[in-house]
C-alpha cells in the first residue's frame, strides 16, 4: 500500500500498515515499562527462598496411626509435617515424658509446705494468747505440750526433705 508521501505517514520511516504497528508497539512497550518501573509496589507476602512445594501421601492403619500420634504427642512439636520430615532425615527429635508422680508429688509438697506456713502462723498467735491469758505456771505447761507436737513435726519435715532429696536425685537429673 502506498499512503503518499513520507510526511502522511503516520511514524516515519515506516514502508506498511505492519512496520508501523511493530514500531507503535515498541514505542508503547518502553512507556509501559517506564510506567511499570516506577510502580513497583511490595505487597504480600515475601516469597520463599526454597519452598516446600513437592507433598506425599501415606496411608496408616489403625494401630500405626496410635502409634504415629503416641510419637508426635512426646515429640512436643506443634506442626507434623514437621515432625515427619524431622523423622525421615533423622534429625534429633525431643520427646518429653511426663511423669504424673512427680507432678503429683510436687503438688503435696506445695501443699505441704503451705500448710507449715500456716501452722506456724498459729503457733504464733497460740503463745500470745497462752502468755497473756494464763499464769505463768499454766502457760508453761501448755507450751510444754506444744514443744513435743512441735519436736514430731521437725521430725516429720526432715524426712519430707530426706525424700525430696531422694525424689531430684532419681526423677529429676539436673546437669
Amino acid at each position: 500500500m502506498n499512503f503518499g508521501t513520507q510526511k502522511h505517514l503516520p511514524l516515519q520511516g515506516a514502508e506498511n500498515r505492519s512496520e508501523v504497528a511493530v514500531l507503535f508497539n515498541i514505542r508503547n512497550g518502553f512507556i509501559m515499562e517506564e510506567k511499570n518501573s516506577k510502580q513497583i509496589r511490595k505487597t504480600g507476602r515475601k516469597p520463599k527462598n526454597d519452598p516446600a512445594v513437592h507433598r506425599y501421601s501415606i496411608n496408616l492403619n489403625a494401630e500405626e496411626n496410635a502409634k504415629f500420634l503416641a510419637l508426635f504427642d512426646q515429640s512436643g512439636i506443634s506442626v507434623k509435617a514437621h515432625f515427619i520430615t524431622a523423622c525421615i532425615f533423622q534429625k534429633t527429635v525431643k520427646t518429653v515424658k511426663i511423669d504424673m508422680n512427680a507432678v503429683e508429688y510436687h503438688a503435696g509438697l506445695t501443699k505441704f509446705f503451705s500448710q507449715f506456713r500456716g501452722i506456724a502462723t498459729n503457733y504464733n498467735q497460740i503463745v500470745r494468747l497462752l502468755n497473756a491469758n494464763f499464769s505463768e505456771k499454766k502457760a508453761s505447761a501448755y507450751l510444754y505440750k506444744l514443744e513435743k507436737q512441735t519436736a514430731k513435726m521437725k521430725e516429720l519435715l526432715l524426712k519430707v526433705l530426706i525424700l525430696t532429696d531422694r525424689f531430684e536425685k532419681q526423677y529429676l537429673h539436673k546437669e
